[in-house]
């Protein structure tokens, strides 16, 4: 067993113009000699992002939040463009054609951020979308379903490793299959409709249907990886690598958030309606419980795990230790979630708890990180009062 010291990583954004590539179809592999980064038979080497909305880059559009809904809403929408009076548009920031079909592709989505030449590769390929579930990720032959206009993600990557050397896959799957989205609404919802002298939780309603979800949840991101391994083996690839990474806690414990349990402050101002007791449930029970789970499916099938529960610690929405805009976006003070979202004032409603783009740095930080140590699994955190560029990776025993 080889040492593995925890790392100080800082990962530098490359153009995003060079890093990202489109999922299409190209001529088949060809051999011989030079061209690209040196792949299998001299074809351009890739990394390749697979799943859901937490690596698609849902929630892109955004760095920071703000009450502000003028023009580029202090900052924080990159979707504005200054241009003729002023207006928005979503497909600066969410890609091939993503911005309407709302798999939403974001330009800062993990592995663009991570970048091909922080990942040693000559593209990255993000493949990913909002929503998905684990059997949109399988090939169709096998029972993998389409999502969106899209194949499912397992033939989109053999279109890819048709014509590149794939040397890393990063999967983020699960959250859906247990019903991320379904749990929000709960808890929202009994927020909104019980007063803090009768509160009326989620987490006692939510956790049996979860711990009844995961078993199947699990079997089919298992499934997933083998679906890619499939693709990756027929393909002729030989050398790669893939991880399986967690999820980050959207929600800070209600200890750590900034506003008050009760009165209307947690909605209108910070956009986290959610009572101590149930937050303190997700952040501490529901996102360390899937994780676990997560990680035993990688070990199960002998893949990496990147263990990111706590990587928004401290940035998450409504968190203490962070804020709003103040009109100078930076990622070393401001929020890097995006606060929950009707869908009638800014952006869309499923945009809501997503990593913004600060936050997508962040777990490119991390990707970029586990790249450059090689085999093996870890945890990854961001350091208090450092950019979203900077994270922490730990071996995990």
């Amino acid at each position: 067993m080889r040492p593995r010291p925890t790392l100080l990583v800082t990962t530098v954004l490359l153009a995003l113009a060079l890093a990202a590539a489109p999922a299409v179809a190209k001529p088949g592999k060809g051999g011989g000699n030079g061209g690209g980064g040196g792949g299998g038979g001299g074809v351009p080497t890739a990394a390749v992002a697979l799943g859901d909305s937490y690596i698609s880059g849902e929630a892109g559009r955004w760095e920071g939040n703000s009450l502000d809904n003028r023009g580029d809403r202090a900052g924080t929408d990159r979707a504005f463009v200054k241009r003729q009076g002023g207006y928005y548009d979503t497909s600066r920031v969410y890609l091939e054609g993503t911005d309407s079909d709302g798999c939403h592709r974001a330009d800062v989505a993990d592995v663009h951020s991570a970048g091909a030449a922080g990942l040693g590769v000559d593209v990255t390929v993000n493949l990913a979308c909002s929503g998905a579930v684990a059997r949109n990720l399988w090939r169709a032959a096998s029972g993998g379903t389409w999502q969106k206009g899209w194949a499912p993600q397992a033939d989109q990557l053999a279109q890819v490793a048709a014509t590149h050397d794939v040397e890393l896959v990063v999967i983020s799957a699960g959250g859906n299959d247990i019903g991320f989205s379904d749990i929000i609404i709960a808890c929202t919802e009994d927020w909104f409709t019980s007063p803090s002298w009768w509160e009326n939780h989620c987490h006692d309603d939510e956790q049996p249907k979860v711990d009844a979800r995961l078993p199947q949840a699990m079997a089919d991101v298992a499934t997933a990886i083998d679906e890619v391994r499939a693709v990756l083996d027929a393909a002729g690839d030989t050398s790669y690598r893939i991880v399986l990474r967690s999820y980050a806690s959207p929600i800070p414990r209600g200890s750590e958030i900034r506003y008050s349990e009760s009165g209307w402050s947690r909605w209108d101002a910070g956009g986290c309606p959610f009572w101590n007791e149930d937050a303190d449930w997700a952040r501490d029970q529901l996102v360390p419980q899937l994780a676990s789970e997560l990680a035993q499916v990688a070990a199960t099938k002998g893949v990496d795990f990147l263990d990111q529960q706590d990587l928004l610690q401290g940035r998450e929405v409504c968190a203490r230790t962070a804020s709003h805009s103040d009109g100078s976006p930076t990622s070393v003070d401001q929020e890097w979630v995006r606060w929950l979202n009707t869908g009638y004032g800014q952006g869309d409603a499923q945009e809501s708890l997503h990593p913004n783009a600060f936050g997508q740095q962040a777990a490119g930080a991390c990707i970029a990180a586990i790249a450059a140590v090689g085999a093996g699994d870890f945890a990854c955190t961001n350091v208090p009062g450092q950019p979203a560029s900077v994270v922490t990776l730990t071996p995990l025993p």
